[in-house]
């Protein structure tokens, strides 16, 4: 008999969310088989089985967050198995907030041990408003003796503190609610699908803050208002681009004339019609990044916190929107490449993007990155660093400018980019150079093609 525990899957996760399960208790597995699904900061990853067995307990739920090396399920021989039921015993273990841990260990004085406190509206942070980490790991808040001591005392029903806080926000009456999690807890999914089903208690909208509330009003109407829950992606990027603010950075644009590159383009696609390809100015952008790099090592590093670390393989990353958030899959070896297969590659790694199926190696192992919002008219902006790279650019939307040229005004395509550099691993020459050189390859795009 052995326990599955949660990988590691992703460079950043320290977490994941046990999305689905595909097999039951009592279902045989061999080694390689996917047992379930699980969403990591990057993309939903398959939990593969180690060995040969039979699934004999799942000690989580679905939806459930779960720790790094922490069991998930029991592969054994079948001796185990419940029949389908997850053993009582296999109901996953509840952590305590810190917080909460706290205001127990040290109560007011004064203050009855066996009462529940609830904050008042006009508090600081509250106990049960849980840290970042901790409102990802929702599921698995709270503490056992407390709800069993509640549940005695009859004053209010067992639930994780987060899922109190957005039933307090919410005005969810609770005795409507019945508890999905673990003994009958009253969890975070059972208040968001309340408030889908518009479950909002009348009469309870005392108990909630007075004083925010009266101010969303009088900025424009609460009711009008809407609490959208973060995704893992969210709020992953949330952390990270956090993190990027704290990198000492500064930026550079040039402007280049995208004349004779945008014509090449026209030319490049006429030739491709008969094969189905169709190179993008994107696509055009990314190749000469790669280019420039390898003529600039120092501006393909990373900062490495007492080295810098110069790579060796020029991989871009290529930022695309989806609907659930930010995501860089990972063109590797662009400057090897030619643009035919990075424009096929880019269209099929936008596309799992978009449909949450990247595998880790397509969204790991970026050298540099490239952000371009010009195909919604944006003619210039500044993108945050990804770290560790040290270096981000931002492209924006070719647009026409009177140019004088022989004595007449003409309209000339021209682009802004500006690069994003971490003053750590690159200086202000260094920067600049790559720059200038970048500048050149786009304006003179027959370098791109041979």
């Amino acid at each position: 008999m052995s326990e599955v525990t949660m990988p590691r899957l992703s460079d950043t996760m320290e977490e994941g969310e046990l999305a689905r399960w595909l097999k039951n208790v009592g279902d045989p597995v061999a080694k390689g088989d996917v047992i379930a699904e699980i969403e990591t900061d990057k993309a939903t990853m398959d939990l593969e089985a180690f060995e040969d067995g039979v699934l004999e307990k799942q000690l989580v739920e679905e939806g459930t967050i779960v720790p790094i090396g922490e069991a998930v399920a029991v592969i054994g021989d079948g001796s185990g198995a419940g029949g389908g039921e997850k053993p009582a015993d296999a109901e996953p273990a509840e952590k305590q907030p810190a917080a909460e841990a706290k205001e127990e260990a040290e109560p007011a004085a004064g203050a009855d041990p066996s009462a529940e406190s609830e904050p008042s509206a006009e508090s600081g942070p509250s106990a049960e408003e849980p840290s970042g980490d901790e409102q990802q790991g929702d599921e698995q808040t709270g503490d056992e003796r407390d709800d069993a001591a509640a549940a005695s005392a009859g004053d209010k029903p067992r639930m994780s503190p987060v899922a109190r806080k957005l039933a307090r926000d919410h005005d969810i009456d609770l005795a409507t609610l019945k508890g999905t999690g673990p003994n009958g807890r009253i969890i975070r999914k059972d208040i968001e699908a309340a408030i889908e089903a518009g479950a909002a208690a009348p009469g309870t909208a005392a108990a909630a803050p007075a004083e925010p509330r009266a101010q969303a009003e009088a900025a424009g109407g609460d009711r009008d208002s809407e609490k959208v829950t973060l995704n893992r992606i969210r709020k992953v990027t949330a952390k990270r681009l956090t993190e990027s603010q704290a990198v000492p950075h500064f930026f550079l644009t040039s402007v280049v004339d995208m004349e004779r590159l945008i014509a090449l383009r026209a030319e490049v696609n006429q030739g491709l019609a008969d094969t189905g390809v169709k190179i993008s100015i994107n696509d055009f952008i990314v190749k000469a990044v790669a280019l420039a790099l390898r003529q600039h090592p120092d501006a393909n590093a990373s900062w490495n916190e007492d080295s810098i670390l110069r790579h060796g393989r020029v991989n871009i990353g290529v930022a695309v929107a989806t609907e659930a958030g930010l995501l860089v899959p990972v063109v590797k070896d662009a400057d090897r490449k030619t643009l035919s297969d990075i424009a096929a590659e880019i269209v099929e790694l936008a596309g799992k993007a978009r449909d949450g199926k990247l595998g880790l190696d397509e969204m790991t192992g970026g050298t540099f990155s490239v952000s371009n919002l010009g195909m919604f008219g944006i003619d210039e902006f500044t993108a945050m660093l990804n770290p560790p790279e040290a270096g981000i650019l931002a492209v924006g939307a070719a647009s026409p400018v009177p140019v004088l040229r022989d004595g007449q005004l003409v309209e000339v395509p021209k682009m802004k980019i500006t690069l994003t550099v971490d003053h750590r691993a690159m200086d202000g020459a260094t920067g600049a150079a790559f720059l200038r050189d970048l500048t050149g390859i786009l304006e003179q795009p027959l370098r791109i093609v041979v």
